[in-house]
């Protein structure tokens, strides 16, 4: 039986939690009580329109950003790169790859920004469709120096839309502290460094100054999915 979300529900992870619970969880073996939020799905089998009614069943009323398991490639197994086409489009990296820290700045995975294509590569439409992927960098400690390992049996995929708008209620609100700082310390820095948090394209996870620390707090906050826009039209 399909239990649904009380109104009012949202899931509004931070890039840790994604990465340390869900993503790590989901590395240790199958479990069903991770999969009715976060299900497997081969990302790059279905354009992003198709996306959202796959959903996981505790997500599958979100209008703003949905998340989902990729397995591993075959191709990537012999160690080819991803094949990131679909049927009528093709997903291109943008930036530089990142990466996402635990509230004790420990680096505990890969962040990867990517934006669809319509159309056959390199001369594809830009659309309004945008994707996160993230992959669980983990450490040995087998030796006496730490070896991170990048594993990539499955990555955590986070599908959303820029629309170029945001609703103030739906925002995620300031409820964590990083590395003794608690939030008003944060948003003082925030005024006095002029950040500004209307990006709808959030920033990096990289939290090397305090400027990228902010940027941080703001990753998931400003995406709303509406649904007479034109989603594959440039934004």
């Amino acid at each position: 039986m399909e239990h649904r979300p009380p109104p009012g529900f949202r899931f509004y992870p931070t890039e840790e939690e994604l990465v340390a619970f869900y993503l790590h969880n989901k590395l240790q073996g199958p479990s069903d009580h991770i999969n009715r939020v976060i299900p497997d799905v081969g990302i790059y089998d279905f354009e992003p329109s198709e996306l959202p009614k796959m959903a996981g069943e505790m997500c599958r009323g979100d209008t703003e950003q949905w998340f989902f398991f990729s397995p591993r490639q075959e191709r990537e197994t012999r160690g080819g790169k991803p094949n990131r086409s679909t049927a009528c489009g093709y997903w291109k990296a943008t930036g530089s790859p990142g990466h996402v820290y635990s509230s004790d700045n420990r680096v505990i995975g890969l962040k990867k920004t990517m934006v669809y294509y319509r159309g056959k590569a390199p001369c594809g439409r830009k659309t309004k469709w945008k994707m996160n992927e993230y992959r669980a960098i983990e450490f040995s400690h087998q030796s006496s120096v730490a070896t991170p390992k990048l594993r990539n049996e499955f990555s955590l995929c986070r599908v959303y839309v820029i629309s170029g708008s945001f609703r103030a209620f739906d925002r995620r609100p300031l409820a964590f502290s990083t590395s003794g700082h608690d939030q008003s310390t944060r948003l003082h820095e925030s005024s006095s460094l002029g950040t500004s948090n209307t990006d709808p394209d959030g920033g990096g996870s990289s939290r090397v100054n305090n400027e990228e620390q902010e940027q941080h707090l703001w990753d998931w906050d400003h995406f709303t999915c509406d649904a007479s826009f034109n989603y594959d039209s440039n934004p």
